[in-house]
């Protein structure tokens, strides 16, 4: 009997380990929200509106208008993903690489700048895909077809 409850404890223990606590998922939440805020208002908003700022950087690293736009669109929908819960994973994921693009570029063409910045954004990116790595594992999942 000592081993069977011994086994039962200590799946118990694992479990608990694996869930993280309501102070945790509301933690993670908040960053959440706050990375959405900040991808959405204060990085992609300048540059769909062609901000004067927004504008300026990307006519010092040679790139065009088209290129401003469509990094307006990649980070607005990186915070629309962060919002959702089963998306939350892949787009902290897909925005950490974009930020790395971005570290590149300001290293490059803006003669690096600012360089450290996006290494900030990426810690709460990674907590984020962190917490979020089972949902993100379940949807490269192959589902299994129907037979006909």
């Amino acid at each position: 009997m000592t081993s069977t409850t011994t086994a039962a404890t200590t799946a118990a223990a694992t479990t608990a380990a694996a869930k993280p606590g309501k102070a945790a998922l509301r933690t993670v939440w908040a960053l959440r929200v706050l990375m959405a805020l900040f991808f959405a208002l204060a990085s992609a908003l300048p540059k769909l509106l062609a901000l004067p700022d927004a504008t300026t950087v990307f006519d010092a690293i040679g790139a065009g208008d088209w290129f401003m736009y469509l990094t307006g669109l990649v980070e607005l929908a990186g915070a629309i993903g962060l919002l959702l819960p089963r998306l939350a994973g892949p787009a902290a994921t897909a925005l950490i690489a974009f930020l790395l693009c971005a570290f590149v570029v300001q290293l490059t063409a803006m003669h690096g700048e600012n360089a450290g910045t996006p290494f900030l954004f990426m810690i709460p990116l990674a907590v984020i895909a962190w917490t979020r790595r089972t949902e993100t594992s379940a949807l490269l999942r192959p589902r299994p077809r129907p037979h006909r």
